[in-house]
């Protein structure tokens, strides 16, 4: 099996370096460590720590499956479900740690640099596109209000999926993604037939 490029394995190394000890602690020694290269050959591929840490947030954007949301074999609600499941199982997996490196980038990074801010803002706008166009076709089926914003109410379920992700840090309990699931899921987005009649 062909060894993938240098510059791929720094993006890797760099995902898993920021992911575990956040962007400031993790230097570029560390990350060049991980992927086995030299550190000089670090800027061959990267200008700086903050490019690279652009790069990283794509792929970890990547690895989040939101294609999955687009899935029109499946109905939407399900996708969603499913989607907030896999996160869920996977910070389980961890054993509550690391969290999203998106939120975490924008918790650490986004006051102190307008590259990574904008890399955070760009890959939660794509992520919340996604949400709010499987909420498009929950309307679009009848079971999802249809006076509910698509747009807002995606953005409001990743914002509380980051604070859901804090708390269950905190806790090292799932206590958190099941307010989370309840509410979005049981409440916010009950089926159409459970809301509540005039």
């Amino acid at each position: 099996m062909a060894r993938q490029s240098m510059r791929e394995e720094i993006v890797d190394a760099a995902v898993a370096q920021f992911h575990s000890k956040g962007y400031n602690a993790a230097g570029v020694k560390d990350i060049t460590d991980a992927a086995g290269t030299p550190k000089g050959s670090f800027y061959n591929h990267f200008e700086s720590k903050e490019s690279l840490a652009v790069v990283a947030l794509e792929r970890y954007g990547a690895s989040r499956r939101l294609q999955d949301l687009a899935a029109s074999d499946i109905a939407p609600l399900v996708r969603l479900r499913k989607h907030f499941e896999f996160l869920r199982d996977e910070t389980v997996d961890a054993g509550f740690a690391r969290g999203c490196l998106i939120g975490n980038f924008g918790a650490e990074v986004a006051d102190h640099s307008e590259t990574i801010r904008t890399g955070v803002r760009e890959s939660l706008g794509h992520w919340a596109s996604m949400i709010s166009g499987a909420l498009v076709e929950a309307q679009q089926a009848g079971t999802v209000r249809a006076d509910l914003d698509p747009e807002k109410t995606a953005r409001f379920l990743l914002n509380a999926w980051e604070g859901t992700l804090i708390a269950a840090r905190s806790s090292r309990s799932g206590d958190a993604f099941d307010d989370f699931f309840d509410t979005a899921f049981g409440t916010l987005l009950a089926p159409h037939s459970e809301q509540a009649q005039p």
